[in-house]
């Protein structure tokens, strides 16, 4: 169809000639309501952005002369972070002489992966930057599948209740 004979159909419909492939050959329009086309296209993307799931990052800071107490009240808030479904960035915070020993960070982060192997996987193992030795563990998704094909199994491994026979019927003679 020639550009000008196409143009005149949209004219009269009071629409749009919209070129959808340029690099076709030959090129492909379309006839459509081209503000309405972008209002909606505009509308999906809000909504697939309002779907989207961030990943959320928490941040925690430890000593590597931390009391045991202080240890425990921060690995609560870590395993509240861990439940929430956000990943954690646990940070040990060394100061003067504390950097000959940075085994001692090393170990309170061993040891808080020991503690939450259930909960989390380490996504980024422990580093040294600068000061500060750092690592990030992420929630494990893997639990919640497990409990939900567990239950599915079980069900499927169960075999299917007998129906009930159903009753003789008699010959009704009338």
């Amino acid at each position: 169809m020639k550009i000008q004979d196409a143009l005149q159909r949209a004219q009269d419909l009071d629409l749009d000639l919209v070129e959808v492939a340029p690099q076709a050959q030959p090129p492909v329009c379309r006839i459509m309501d081209y503000g309405k086309f972008k209002y909606e296209r505009d509308i999906r993307q809000k909504e697939a952005r309002k779907k989207q799931s961030r990943v959320e990052v928490k941040e925690i800071k430890f000593r590597p002369k931390i009391d045991p107490h202080d240890y425990a009240t921060k690995k609560g808030h870590v395993i509240r972070f861990l439940k929430a479904g956000a990943r954690v960035k646990v940070t040990i915070m060394f100061r003067g002489r504390e950097m000959a020993h940075t085994e001692l960070g090393r170990k309170i982060l061993d040891r808080l992966v020991a503690d939450l192997q259930d909960l989390a996987t380490v996504d980024q193992f422990p580093k040294l930057d600068g000061r500060n030795m750092v690592m990030v563990i992420a929630p494990v998704k893997k639990q919640a599948t497990v409990e939900k094909n567990g239950k599915d199994e079980a069900k499927a491994a169960e075999p299917p209740a007998p129906e009930p026979a159903a009753a003789p019927q008699e010959a009704i003679q009338g």
